[in-house]
């Protein structure tokens, strides 16, 4: 018999707070963590035509009121070899294994558990100033510390060490799928005996004005809500111009069935399907069909052994950039509504829902913009609880649709809603075309 992967602990840091309890919270309280950069302390940015972005709110009352305090996480010294995005790791790793109430004691137990942990950019400011000090002083002022701040496997071997875990030891960087690729990739090493335990998720701490101008000149950030953060990102909506490039990180410990019961675990929803699709299209856009995205969904439906009209809600990758929401919705409503007759459109709370049976999908990228190598993982955190609690997580700023057929479906607009969900994916798309999905049961019988 196969074996089974469950998620038995969580971790979260996002725009929204540090600390799981705080971010779902918020996030259902319809609170934006979208802010203005123009206050950072570093007027380059006010040369950059996007002025948003989802910063990690930081101060001196850390993770109890769920602020980013780094001498919480980090060991006194360790903030030199670390970059800010394994800083992140090393905390909602720490998060989800207290959340699991998992500790490895035994030679076995820490040879059978292991990391899988990515992100998209990694330090992209530890390079660029690297440079810098390199073309302005030579050689002697690049710091011996460059390379192990730059090389984007060092979260994952950071809480290697930190816990001596020596199964696998993975760093998964796919764009923006990086996240969902991590814990896709990790249960799949629980699947097939490689491990018994995995720590899995992705980290980002992209946000600089460098990063920031390269996303800008490519025209897929958001620009016309400068004046009013809180409102610039707005999947699904008529008015969404481009994405908000967000900071964070999430962390699952995914564990094989028998061994969380065994040891008496909390189970929060089981790892049924994995899908991995390539758009083989462009380097940024989407296919207008939608098919690449389509194509996952498929995949990790077919493996979970259930079909379309089961999956009670979608966490879509919706980044609030007109191309890519309309091929994601199109991938969805095709994939929900193959075979079903689709002439008649019924209204649900005040915007056209799909016939006969509902599609509810929302995107979370309207509280915390997109996380880039992190959202996955983040996003995946938020559709577990989404299931465990019965609360689909709204889109917020969605306040117009476009004027056509297209956007039928239940989007969560802006208002947290009650559901009862079973089954529930999660995607993830990125440049390059790569796609990938996740379906959860939260059922595990």
């Amino acid at each position: 018999m196969a074996r089974r992967v469950v998620i038995t602990g969580l971790g979260l840091i996002t725009p929204l707070g540090v600390g799981v309890k705080t971010s779902w919270e918020r996030l259902l309280q319809g609170k934006s963590g979208i802010v203005t950069t123009l206050n950072r302390g570093d007027v380059t940015y006010n040369t950059i035509p996007s002025k948003v972005a989802g910063f990690v709110p930081q101060g001196p009352g850390g993770y109890k009121i769920g602020e980013w305090l780094a001498s919480e996480w980090i060991a006194p010294g360790d903030d030199r070899r670390m970059g800010r995005y394994a800083q992140f790791t090393m905390s909602v790793a720490e998060q989800a294994l207290q959340d699991a109430g998992y500790v490895a004691e035994t030679e076995m137990q820490k040879e059978r558990t292991g990391i899988c942990i990515g992100t998209g950019i990694g330090n992209i400011d530890d390079t660029y100033e690297s440079i810098l000090a390199f073309e302005k002083n030579g050689y002697r002022k690049v710091s011996p510390l460059m390379v192990p701040r730059m090389l984007l496997n060092m979260a994952v071997g950071f809480v290697s060490m930190k816990y001596r875990f020596k199964g696998p030891n993975h760093s998964v960087t796919t764009a923006c799928t990086t996240g969902l690729h991590s814990i896709g990739d990790a249960a799949r090493f629980i699947k097939f005996d490689d491990a018994d335990v995995m720590v899995a998720g992705g980290s980002e701490a992209c946000i600089s004005p460098y990063s920031l101008a390269g996303f800008a000149r490519a025209k897929s950030l958001a620009v016309d809500f400068n004046d009013n953060p809180s409102a610039a990102s707005r999947p699904f909506d008529r008015d969404r111009n481009g994405f908000v490039m967000g900071e964070g990180a999430g962390a699952v410990v995914l564990e094989e069935l028998n061994h969380a019961r065994e040891r008496g675990a909390n189970i929060y929803a089981e790892v049924v399907g994995y899908g991995l699709s390539g758009d083989a299209h462009h380097i940024t856009a989407p296919p207008a069909s939608g098919d690449g995205i389509l194509l996952s969904m498929k995949h990790a439906i077919h493996q979970a052994g259930i079909t379309p009209k089961d999956i009670g809600y979608i966490n879509a990758h919706a980044t609030s950039t007109p191309q890519g929401d309309a091929a994601e919705n199109r991938a969805a409503k095709r994939l929900m509504l193959e075979g079903v007759d689709d002439t008649v459109t019924p209204q649900f709370n005040g915007f056209k829902k799909s016939y006969p049976h509902e599609i509810n999908i929302s995107s979370t990228k309207g509280a915390i913009g997109h996380l880039l190598g992190a959202a996955g993982a983040v996003e995946t955190i938020f559709t577990v609880l989404a299931m465990k609690y019965g609360k689909l997580p709204p889109t917020i700023n969605l306040e117009n649709l476009e004027s056509n057929d297209e956007f039928t479906c239940n989007y969560v607009p802006n208002k947290v809603q009650d559901y009862d969900v079973k089954y529930a994916l999660s995607n993830s798309s990125g440049f390059g075309g790569t796609n990938a999905t996740l379906c959860f049961a939260r059922d595990v019988l």
